[in-house]
Order: C-alpha cells, then sequence, then structure tokens
C-alpha cells in the first residue's frame, strides 16, 4: 500500500493509494450525500437505464434536450409535469442515460439537504443534475420555501453550464418564479395519461397473441377510469397468466375511489347541441343521474335525466354513448331561450382532460 497526502489549503489529510485525483467528474451517475462530520459528497451508483420499449415522442425529446444544452451558453431547465406513474421518471431515466453517454455526469438530488444550492454551483463543469418529485422534496413549509434558494441558481450563468431536470406531480407545488420563465426553464413536458391508441400499442407489445382479445375491453375501461402505465403493467401482468380482465380488475390496486369529471354532448333530432362540462360522474353506478345543460351561446337550456349503466362504448367517437331513448329530458319553457324543442338523439360522454397548458397555433 502507498500513502497518498493531499492538502485543502494550509490542510492535509493522508489516504491509502485507492485515491484517485481528477480534473472533472466521469460521466457517470451519482447521489448527492451529506455528512455531519464531512459535508457535502457525490456517491456513485448504478447508471439509470431504460429496461422497455420507450414510446411516443421520447426519444427525440430526449435528443432535442441535449442538443439544446450543448449550444447554450447557460444553464438549461427542463420541467417534466403530470400525474404519478404517466412517463416522467422513465423519459428521466432516458435522458440521464443518454446525457451519460455523450459524456456528462449526472447528479441526483433526492434529500433537501441544507445548503445544497451552493454545493450544485460549485461544481465548475457541464453536468446535469436531476431532481425527482421537486414539489415534493423541496416543498414549503410554514417557515421558508426551500425552492427559493435555487432560483438564481437555475438562472445563473456560473462557470460549468448544467442542465437542471425535474420532475414534479403538481404544477401548483413549483414556485411561481418557474412556471412561465424560460429563462430558468427553457422546457416544459407535461405528461399525460395514455390515449386508446397508445394502450393498444402497449398491450400488444407486451400480450402474446391468444391474450390479445383482452386489449379493447381494457381500452374500453379506460375511457371510464384514467389508466397509467404503472396501471397497465400491472394488469398486463395478470392477462399474461390467462386471467380475463373481467377478474383481473376486481383484484388489483385498482379501485373507485371517487368519481371523475366527464364532459356530456347531447345531440337533438333537430341537428342542435346542448352540453355540460366537467360533471361528476360514475359511470359504474346504476343510479339515475341528471344533469343541467346548456347551449351553444352558454345559456341554461334543459335537464336531462338518465342511467348511465345503459351507455355502450363506441370505438368510431371514442366515447361513450347513451341512445336517445335512455335520455328523459326535462324542459321548462319558461327557460328555454329558443322556445325549441328537445328530442334526443344521442348523447357522448367522453373524460374530461385538464386543460392544455401549452398554447394552441393551428
Amino acid at each position: 500500500m502507498v500513502m497518498k497526502a493531499i492538502s485543502i489549503g494550509s490542510r492535509y489529510e493522508i489516504y491509502d493509494d485507492t485515491l484517485k485525483a481528477y480534473d472533472g467528474l466521469p460521466a457517470q451517475t451519482y447521489t448527492v450525500c451529506f455528512s455531519q462530520m464531512t459535508g457535502f459528497f457525490l456517491k456513485v451508483r448504478p447508471d439509470l437505464v431504460v429496461k422497455e420499449p420507450v414510446y411516443g415522442v421520447h426519444p427525440e425529446k430526449a435528443e432535442k434536450v441535449l442538443r439544446s444544452f450543448k449550444v447554450f451558453q447557460r444553464n438549461l431547465g427542463v420541467i417534466l409535469s403530470g400525474d404519478k406513474g404517466i412517463g416522467k421518471s422513465l423519459f428521466a431515466r432516458l435522458l440521464s442515460a443518454k446525457a451519460v453517454e455523450a459524456g456528462y455526469p449526472v447528479i441526483i438530488v433526492d434529500q433537501a439537504f441544507p445548503g445544497i444550492a451552493s454545493y450544485i454551483e460549485s461544481i465548475e463543469q457541464e453536468v446535469v443534475f436531476l431532481f425527482d418529485e421537486f414539489d415534493k422534496t423541496f416543498g414549503s413549509n410554514h417557515d421558508s420555501d426551500p425552492q427559493s434558494t435555487f432560483l438564481s441558481l437555475f438562472d445563473g450563468t456560473s462557470q460549468g453550464k448544467k442542465l437542471f431536470i425535474i420532475t414534479c406531480n403538481s404544477l401548483h407545488g413549483l414556485n411561481d418564479y418557474m412556471v412561465n420563465r424560460p429563462g430558468r426553464f427553457h422546457y416544459h413536458f407535461r405528461f399525460g395519461y395514455p390515449t386508446g391508441e397508445e394502450i393498444r400499442q402497449y398491450l400488444t407489445d407486451k400480450l402474446d397473441g391468444q391474450y390479445q382479445n383482452e386489449i379493447e375491453k381494457v381500452i374500453r375501461f379506460s375511457n371510464k377510469v384514467s389508466l397509467n402505465y404503472d396501471c397497465l403493467r400491472s394488469i398486463a401482468f395478470e392477462l399474461r397468466s390467462g386471467e380475463s380482465f373481467e377478474a383481473a380488475i376486481q383484484d388489483l390496486n385498482i379501485i373507485n375511489t371517487h368519481d371523475e369529471q366527464y364532459n356530456l354532448t347531447l345531440y337533438l333530432k333537430d341537428g342542435g347541441i346542448v352540453s355540460a362540462e366537467n360533471q361528476r360522474l360514475d359511470l359504474f353506478s346504476r343510479d339515475t343521474k341528471c344533469v343541467y345543460m346548456r347551449d351553444m351561446k352558454g345559456r341554461y337550456a334543459v335537464e336531462v335525466e338518465f342511467d348511465i349503466s345503459e351507455s355502450i362504448y363506441d370505438p368510431s367517437r371514442n366515447s361513450t354513448v347513451l341512445p336517445g331513448e335512455a335520455i328523459i329530458v326535462h324542459d321548462d319553457p319558461e327557460d328555454n331561450a329558443e322556445k325549441q324543442d328537445y328530442v334526443p338523439d344521442y348523447m357522448t360522454i367522453t373524460r374530461a382532460v385538464g386543460r392544455n397548458i401549452h398554447y394552441l397555433t393551428a
């Protein structure tokens, strides 16, 4: 064993011959740690890998981020937002893996140590920082806002630009000075629940041919209940064992805890349309439901009564449909702005989705 001595200012420390010195952090994955005795340090951990097929535009988005980081002259930030289990962490792993391949160290920050922002700034090297569930790890408490300590870091131009990736389940959990601030976070990728076609693609990849007749049942179910990829992974596991979807869903930890919100559109025999948005419904209920609906000008039009159990899923409309004969119209002539007869043809019920946070220009 050969002794090694290092000095930091006037302080000398003795190490054995396992000591290695680098001009910069090697391109691998680390976790930020803290010791009361020695302060901050980085601990090597296994690189983040993606062991399953990646669907959608994830690979292209990851490449786009790394291309931008290469040409940016300052820090680059990326927000990944959306509910749990819908692909944020998968994208973060994919982006981190590509970053290591491109020669960047990846540092994971998963604990809110005091002074961590200053420690991050002290790393004068092009490096990637991943904050998973940033809104939870650095959530506000009664006395302080831990996220505010990062603001100058996120938009800083310190030596060694940095790529900051944060995932969050709720945008309301982020500091107001992070959202709509492209100077700090240039990109914001919003993750939604998989569509029917994405569910079909996922389950087709996961299931052998003899089990694929269950896929349409899952898609129909997803129009009533939001299914994330965690749910789909569990469903696929059960279906591969030979279970029917009807039997599997009774045993899985996917339960009906609350009514979801739906948009209702009533199509009339005369071509008219009335609607109601963001209505809380239980599509598994056998109770009669009454809903007030408005015309295209936003005026109260009519109240409709229906039994949701008489609805069917129509794949051509990608929605649940109630036939006209299953709908009872309660029309108050005094409130009927157009003084028209409301004879129902059919009504569509589609799950309400959150407002698109990105602006549509076409």
